[in-house]
């Protein structure tokens, strides 16, 4: 039976390139002159660490920008609540999404179904699986999970026949 998975994955060593691009960008820009911002990473956690919101708000656009550059999506992306560090300055947490969370399963699954479609879905893990009679079908179903307003960057791998 046709299958194929839906996963939402972020290649971390293309994660570090980018980091390391903004910090170059940060080191060589004059409006950051003189400022204590960095960035750093441990496991799926950015922090950022900025002089103040202004500057904090600039990182962002940074990150986006070589996030962009090296084709991944900013969306993978979950930006914590700002919050005071020491002195005046400003410490962010940025979560990097890896895996489809249950609540987003639960939801494409249920898009799946009451659409009518002849394919089931099913939660794996961090995973869907979606399995159809039809190659058609399965297309379709790539199709309506692209439609949905989901604000994750979604794959599609292992289509088998």
């Amino acid at each position: 039976m046709p299958t194929f998975d839906i996963v939402s994955k972020t290649e971390i060593s293309e994660v570090d390139n980018a980091l390391d691009g903004v910090t170059r960008e940060i080191g060589q820009r004059y409006d950051f002159k003189g400022s204590r911002c960095s960035i750093e990473r441990k496991e799926n956690e950015l922090t950022l660490l900025a002089d103040d919101d202004l500057k904090l708000k600039q990182m962002h656009e940074l990150l986006v920008v070589h996030f962009t550059r090296r084709k991944l999506d900013p969306g993978a992306l979950d930006y914590g609540k700002p919050e005071k560090a020491a002195g005046d300055s400003v410490r962010q947490v940025i979560t990097v999404k890896q895996g489809i969370d249950k609540d987003l399963a639960k939801q494409i699954t249920k898009a799946i179904k009451d659409s009518k479609m002849k394919v089931q879905a099913s939660i794996q893990g961090d995973e869907l699986r979606v399995q159809g009679k039809k190659i058609d079908d399965l297309q379709g179903a790539i199709a309506l999970v692209k439609g949905l307003k989901i604000e994750q960057p979604l794959q599609y791998i292992n289509f088998r026949d």
